[in-house]
C-alpha cells in the first residue's frame, strides 16, 4: 500500500480539531459494531499522510493490520485523556499507556530535492510504528501539560458530533468543531424548525 492507495475512496479524513493528537481521537467518529475507521484499504496511510506524519508519495507497504490495532489503541487512550480532562477528573490508566507509547524515539526526517529541486520533507528511514505512534503521544503530552492549550479544549456542540477541538478563535466562543460542517448541520435545522412554526 503507498500513500496515494485506493479503496474506499470515498473515505475522507477531516483535519481541523487543531492538533494531531485530536484529530486521531476524530478518527473513532462513525465507529459502528466491529467496523474500524482506520481499517480497510489504504486508510490509515491516508490518515497518516492527512496528518503530515508521514510526506506524500512516501511507501507504506508495512502498514498492516497491528499497525491499525495500535493506533485505535492510542486513539482511545487519548480520547479518554483528553475527555477526562474536559470533565475534569483523572485518568491514571489512560495517563500511563500515553507516556509509555510517548517515550519511543519520534521519526527521523531530512530535507531532499523534489523533481523540481525544491526541499522537501522525507523520512530518513522507512517508516516505524512505534515511531509514528510516539509522534502523535508526544502531541498529546504537549498539548495537556501546556495549560494555554489545554483551557481551549472543546467538544463540539453539534448534535451526534463527538469530535474534541483546540478552541483558536477570538473570544474562544467556537461551538462547533468546524463551522462548514457541525455549524452549517446546525443552521439548517434552525432554519426547518422556523420554517415549521411559521408554517403551524
Amino acid at each position: 500500500m503507498t500513500a496515494g492507495a485506493t479503496g474506499a475512496a470515498s473515505w475522507e479524513w477531516r483535519f481541523d480539531s487543531g492538533r494531531i493528537c485530536l484529530d486521531l481521537v476524530a478518527t473513532a467518529e462513525g465507529i459502528s459494531g466491529e467496523r474500524e475507521p482506520l481499517g480497510g484499504p489504504g486508510r490509515l496511510g491516508r490518515w497518516l499522510v492527512g496528518a503530515g506524519l508521514v510526506p506524500a508519495g512516501t511507501p507504506l507497504a508495512a502498514v498492516d493490520g497491528p499497525w491499525v490495532a495500535r493506533f485505535a489503541e492510542l486513539r482511545d487512550c487519548v480520547g479518554q485523556l483528553v475527555r477526562a480532562q474536559i470533565d475534569g477528573r483523572p485518568d491514571e490508566c489512560a495517563l500511563e499507556r500515553v507516556n509509555a507509547l510517548a517515550e519511543g524515539p519520534p521519526p527521523g526526517i531530512r530535507a531532499v530535492r523534489d523533481a523540481e529541486g525544491s526541499l522537501v520533507r522525507a523520512l530518513s528511514a522507512a517508516p516505524e510504528c512505534g515511531a509514528l505512534i510516539a509522534a502523535v503521544a508526544r502531541d498529546a503530552v504537549d498539548l495537556l501539560t501546556d495549560p494555554a492549550a489545554r483551557a481551549r479544549l472543546r467538544q463540539c456542540e453539534g448534535d451526534s458530533c463527538h469530535r474534541v477541538y483546540l478552541d483558536t478563535s477570538r473570544g474562544r466562543r467556537r461551538r462547533w468543531c468546524s463551522s462548514e460542517v457541525c455549524g452549517n448541520r446546525e443552521r439548517v435545522a434552525r432554519h426547518r424548525r422556523r420554517a415549521a412554526v411559521a408554517r403551524a
